[in-house]
């Protein structure tokens, strides 16, 4: 596990900030955090260096881009030998529908997040990620019907850590 690091107030307020909206120029970040546009860049460059900052994205609207069928996937392989978990989650990562994949457990090995137009492409994924790999036991799927919340940032720490 990776070691965590030391974070004061003012780099919380910049960690915050950017989890809203990460386009605000330096300047208007240093203004939103109370510090200086020098001060800010080269915590923020800190901050990206160190690995805390992962990237920066455009978050996307699914049902504007012709994306707007979510699916929650449980998948269960037949063998779940490391060569064989290794080799499934190298095909789910590669398929551009699979938003998001967790190795997971209890329970089943996988949990897939799809994004993808609709039941036709839904089933065709289901062709080419599950049907056509012998080791795939069992898949489990939820569709979405309503997004209540989603919130892709992180809830950060009241206080800094020293």
């Amino acid at each position: 596990m990776a070691a965590s690091i030391a974070l004061d107030a003012t780099d919380l307020r910049i960690l915050d900030q950017l989890q809203r909206d990460a386009s605000l120029t330096n300047q208007a970040l240093a203004a939103a955090v109370h510090t200086s546009p020098a001060t800010c860049l080269r915590r923020v460059k800190r901050l990206v260096d160190t690995g805390v900052i992962e990237r920066q994205v455009a978050l996307l609207s699914p049902a504007k881009l012709g994306a707007g069928l979510t699916s929650i996937v449980e998948v269960t392989l037949d063998r779940q030998g490391a060569e064989h978990l290794a080799a499934f989650e190298a095909r789910a990562v590669a398929d551009e529908a699979v938003r998001q994949c967790y190795r997971v457990s209890p329970g089943p090995d996988f949990l897939l997040v799809l994004q993808v137009a609709d039941m036709p492409a839904y089933h065709a994924l289901v062709q080419r990620l599950f049907t056509q790999d012998a080791n795939v036991r069992n898949v489990k799927a939820f569709f979405s019907v309503s997004r209540a919340k989603f919130e892709p940032g992180l809830a950060l720490p009241a206080t800094a850590t020293t």
